[in-house]
Parts: C-alpha cells; sequence; structure tokens
C-alpha cells in the first residue's frame, strides 16, 4: 500500500506525545522540581527560522537530527553524554507540526524517554502571540 507523507504523519501521530503552543509556553516559563531541564529543539530549515524562533531553542534541521543531536555544541555543554540528554523531557518545533511528529518517532526509536512534538508548530506560536526572537 503506498501512502503519502502527510498519511505517514497521520499514522504515527497516535504513537508521539503531542502539546499545544500554549502548553510549550507554560513549560518554557515554569522552574521544574524534578532536576529535569527542558530541551527545546526547532528542526525547521535555517532559512525558515529566519523569520525567528523561539528563545534558547536549539535548531537542528529535521535533516540532520538524528546525526548531529549528540555532536550539537550547546547541548554538549548542557548535558555531559547522549544518556543524559535523552532523560530529558524533549520539544519538537517544526513549522506546522508534521515533521516533529516525525521526529519525535525517530528519537523515541534512538532510547529518547519523554519527547513531545508541539502541536501547530511554530505558525501555533505565532499565532498564539508568543515572544519570537531573531537567530543570528
Amino acid at each position: 500500500m503506498l501512502i503519502n507523507g502527510r498519511e505517514l504523519v497521520e499514522s504515527l501521530r497516535a504513537q508521539v506525545q503531542e502539546i499545544s503552543a500554549a502548553q510549550l509556553h507554560d513549560i518554557l516559563h515554569e522552574i521544574p522540581h524534578d532536576g529535569t531541564q527542558a530541551v527545546l529543539i526547532d528542526i525547521r530549515e535555517v532559512a525558515e527560522t529566519a523569520a525567528g524562533t523561539i528563545a534558547n531553542a536549539v535548531l537542528i534541521p529535521r535533516g540532520v537530527l538524528e546525526m548531529k543531536i549528540s555532536s550539537e555544541e550547546s547541548l554538549k555543554r548542557r548535558f555531559s553524554t547522549l544518556e543524559i540528554l535523552a532523560e530529558q523531557p524533549v520539544y519538537l518545533l517544526c513549522r506546522s507540526g508534521a515533521r516533529s511528529v516525525l521526529s519525535a518517532v525517530s528519537l523515541q526509536q534512538m532510547g529518547f524517554k519523554d519527547v513531545y512534538s508541539v502541536a501547530g508548530g511554530f505558525l501555533a506560536w505565532q499565532a498564539a502571540g508568543f515572544e519570537c526572537t531573531k537567530k543570528v
């Protein structure tokens, strides 16, 4: 059976945890009491992030996420090993919420324990009027 990309995303959506832009906003502004550190990864392409992103988001484009997540410098400074990173809650942000579903499945397959796709992606974040920052 042949399916298109949209159908693939929809078939995988049930396998991932999704949160709204509002929930992400709240999470990013709370202080965790369990010792975890929220990790926000913007998986859009560099050209897409020129319009802005969310403060403190780590930019790792979807096409290289699985290969770069263990070597991304800002993550290596925060987490000494991939195992420690894999224990943190990871929030994935794309443009509209499709690529983040695919990425969440990949990270789960790699052993990440607590992965979330942001439903509606950066478009939902902007539509909610939440603050954006320009990447330099």
